[in-house]
């Protein structure tokens, strides 16, 4: 018989939402997650030796369509004399406590959810449900209790469990449809040459609990050999849900096509929702979730219970578009929809954030630091580094404090002189020239900061509406987000202040090294698998992505023949900043008109930076550029979706014309031109765009990629050499390769590809970088100004 486990705060939380008890939104008090976590501890440990703190409950119902396993963690529960007993839950908040004139509805239910389990478990005649309310800054406490027989406690237990029986029922019956279907699935194409052997160390690692961090080469088919075994073992009962995690939009779609192909191969019964912005699947003009400003959000509880049901019974692809099409059939708000349905599906394709952002991250499948049977499927996971630092460190402007306190200083006097008592510590902090100096104790600043913040949220619970309320609340969540890293904070931070041109004054709570922040998110895995084209190298990215010694590495075989793609070095340029003078740009303006003259086609052209693309695309259009035959195309530094589409359009003229409807006309074919794209390394086009066939012939990338020398790198650099890396590795070389390495993935895209990559720098003949190449590189040319036309005349030759 199937065993369906819910806690009871999920519990609790679905049938309010869905409206199965009370149709109106419920908004609990506003607690600070790690502030609230102390205040429990405080209140536990002040209670007595008869108070018994975080006890374990669980209950299990039996019907005869499956068991129903629902449990949780009472804060504090008392045994009276009596027989009765006293249930304990603690909520910590920055409201005045004085001002709450009943419990919210939702910490009243858990509460007397467990005083259920616990009455049942004891046969106690009565029992006394107290919700306590402590204030966060103040320490002060305020109870609401509530008494209740076994009898009117058991009957409201079951009335919850009674509500959810439909639900529970539909669980029961999609499992033994997916689990049945999910046997007969097979690999839906013939396995390429060391695919089986892919997807075989995917599902070992599965088995296992483990992580894997797979380096998996262009043409291995990545994505549908860690989603075919992640299936596979959801059938097998190894994990329960599959979390395929992403950082761009495109990688998304190709996560949607995989499981679309199984499910149109294979009849795979299996349900994947996408999770998109807010911000791009709002019908209004701007994200307002209020009643009065939105007509989805007003009465949106109200409608979601049967909007939810229609969906989950008639679809199994939630993806955007139909989130919006059953978005609108019901008059509900698209995003929030899309997270209910999460719960119900059985793979969820999302951005990174939604499993390690502390912000933002998933509550309802990953509150309370609880491990689920999840398998989390990484893709390009070589940007989660990067995100991760970003996702854990926060920043804190002088700026930002100046403008924010003239922007409410005549409304909010009072909030204003508390702006200024920061602002006035940030000062003492910062550094008057361009250099940056660390910290190691910033209690001053953070003290005016919590007091500032314990004002900013009293006044936000008690005025729904006010002057400059949306500026105040906005800036509260910036303060909010500082806060929480500075809770966060441990050996693996850097604290440092700097005064730059651009930025001004700042604070930054760095999180250098994010390994433990990333592998605490992934225990709330089973198993984590980490794949990308370029995680090289991978002892790196296994350090710094939260592996550890007991965890797995693959290196992908790769199904295209490396003769196919020549490699060129460049033997006498360089990006280097001594040698960024204006003979050096016609050097390698002058690289790259011998390489496109060389054989017409459409090249990419990859620069470290726009100002070093500006330099050396004047000189080429100025002395080098042939109108007649090429067609130059430069990366804006803003570009919208449009754009990008028309940019990437221009690669692959002609595609959307059907020329067998032509026919006996006389048309005069132009001669098409070579497309040169002028793009900025690491930017929107060296990564996660497929350019097929004849559509791109080649990359030619200049410079090793190493990000820009600053404050904050030079930061990192120094953390990893006082702690026993090479800090040059670490915050230059590395990412910079990385970079290297995804240009030059644009060009051979399937088995019939052909092309040339070009590295610009007479640094990559260092055996520092020479040994950073992937292995399928082989036979590796080096060129110079004098031969590189007759070199590349002959690479085509041979190609």
């Amino acid at each position: 018989m199937k065993i369906i486990k819910i806690s009871v705060r999920n519990l609790v939380e679905f049938l309010l939402r869905s409206g199965d008890i009370d149709n109106r939104i419920h908004h609990a008090p506003d607690t600070a997650m790690l502030e609230g976590g102390k205040i429990h501890r405080m209140i536990q440990k002040s209670m007595g030796p008869e108070y018994q703190a975080e006890v374990p409950l669980s209950y299990t119902y039996t019907t005869d369509n499956y068991i129903l396993v629902v449990d949780g963690r009472a804060d504090g529960i008392v045994d009276n004399k009596d027989g009765t007993a006293l249930i304990d839950e603690i909520k910590g908040t920055y409201r005045d406590i004085n001002k709450l004139k009943e419990p919210d509805n939702v910490h009243l239910a858990q509460a007397k959810c467990y005083a259920a389990i616990y009455a049942g478990d004891n046969d106690l005649d009565a029992v006394t449900v107290r919700i306590t309310y402590c204030n966060i800054d103040s320490k002060e406490q305020r109870y609401f209790d509530s008494d209740f027989t076994k009898d009117e406690i058991s009957d409201y237990f079951r009335m919850l469990l009674d509500s959810y029986d439909k639900w529970a029922k539909y669980i029961t019956f999609w499992e033994d449809e997916r689990n049945s279907s999910i046997k007969k699935v097979e690999f839906p194409f013939p396995y390429r040459d060391g695919q089986k052997e892919l997807a075989a160390g995917v599902y070992r690692t599965i088995y296992h609990g483990k992580k894997l961090f797979l380096e998996a080469p262009t043409g291995t088919g990545k994505t549908l050999s860690t989603v075919f075994p992640a299936v596979k073992a959801i059938g097998e009962s190894k994990a329960d849900r599959i979390f395929y995690l992403t950082a761009k939009t495109i990688t998304r779609t190709v996560a949607e096509e995989a499981f679309d192909i199984l499910r149109n191969t294979q009849k795979l019964k299996f349900k994947t929702v996408t999770l998109t912005a807010k911000e791009k699947v709002c019908f209004e003009d701007k994200c307002d979730c209020n009643p009065s400003a939105c007509k989805c959000a007003k009465g949106h509880f109200d409608r979601i219970n049967d909007c939810i049901y229609d969906f989950l019974t008639h679809e199994d692809n939630f993806d955007r578009e139909k989130i919006t099409e059953y978005a609108i059939k019901y008059n509900v708000c698209p995003f929030e929809m899309a997270l209910d349905m999460s719960l119900w599906a059985d793979g969820i394709i999302c951005d990174y954030n939604y499993a390690f952002d502390p912000f933002v991250y998933l509550k309802r499948f990953f509150a309370e630091g609880k491990r689920g049977d999840n398998i989390f499927l990484i893709d390009e996971a070589h940007n989660l580094l990067d995100r991760g630092r970003e996702m854990y460190s926060s920043s804190l402007y002088l700026e930002e404090l100046y403008l924010f306190r003239k922007e409410i200083e005549l409304s909010h006097k009072k909030i204003a002189s508390l702006v200024a008592l920061c602002e006035t510590e940030l000062e003492k902090l910062i550094p008057s020239d361009g250099k940056y100096c660390l910290l190691y104790d910033i209690s001053p600043l953070m003290n005016r900061i919590m007091r500032l913040y314990s004002v900013l949220s009293s006044w936000l619970e008690d005025h729904a509406e006010g002057k400059k309320r949306d500026e105040i609340l906005e800036f509260y969540f910036k303060i909010s987000a500082f806060t929480t890293i500075y809770e966060l904070i441990d050996d693996k931070y850097v604290i440092y202040a700097d005064n730059t041109e651009d930025e001004g004054g700042k604070i930054k709570l760095l999180c250098v090294d994010p390994s433990e922040n990333l592998a605490y998110c992934m225990s709330r895995a089973r198993s984590t698998i980490l794949f990308s084209a370029t995680m090289l190298p991978v002892q790196y990215y296994k350090r710094l992505l939260g592996g550890d010694a007991t965890d797995y590495e693959l290196y992908a075989h790769s199904v295209f023949d490396p003769e196919k793609c020549a490699h060129l070095i460049a033997s006498d340029v360089t990006s280097k900043y001594t040698r960024r003078t204006e003979e050096e740009y016609r050097k390698i303006a002058g690289y790259i008109s011998d390489i496109v003259k060389a054989k017409s086609g459409n090249y990419m052209i990859f620069f470290p930076s726009r100002i070093f693309m500006d330099d050396v695309g004047m000189i080429y259009e100025k002395e080098f550029y042939d109108e007649e035959n090429e067609e130059i195309l430069v990366q804006q530094e803003v570009m919208t979706e449009s754009d990008r589409e028309e940019f990437l359009g221009r690669f692959t003229p002609g595609n959307d014309i059907d020329f067998t409807g032509i026919i006996n006309m006389e048309i005069e074919v132009e001669k098409s031109k070579s497309v040169l794209g002028f793009c900025v390394m690491g930017g929107i086009f060296s990564e996660g765009i497929d350019l097929k066939k004849d559509s791109l012939i080649g990359a030619i990338i200049v410079g090793t990629g190493i990000p820009m020398v600053c404050n904050e790198n030079d930061i990192i650099k120094n953390y990893f050499d006082e702690n026993g890396e090479d800090g040059f590795d670490y915050a230059y070389r590395y990412p910079g390769i990385n970079k290297v390495l995804q240009a030059a993935g644009r060009v051979i895209r399937t088995e019939n590809d052909k092309g040339i990559v070009a590295l610009l720098d007479e640094r990559f003949m260092q055996k520092s970088y020479y040994d950073l190449f992937p292995r399928e590189w082989k036979n590796i040319k080096l060129v110079s100004t004098n031969t590189v036309k007759s070199d590349v005349k002959a690479v085509w030759e041979r190609l």
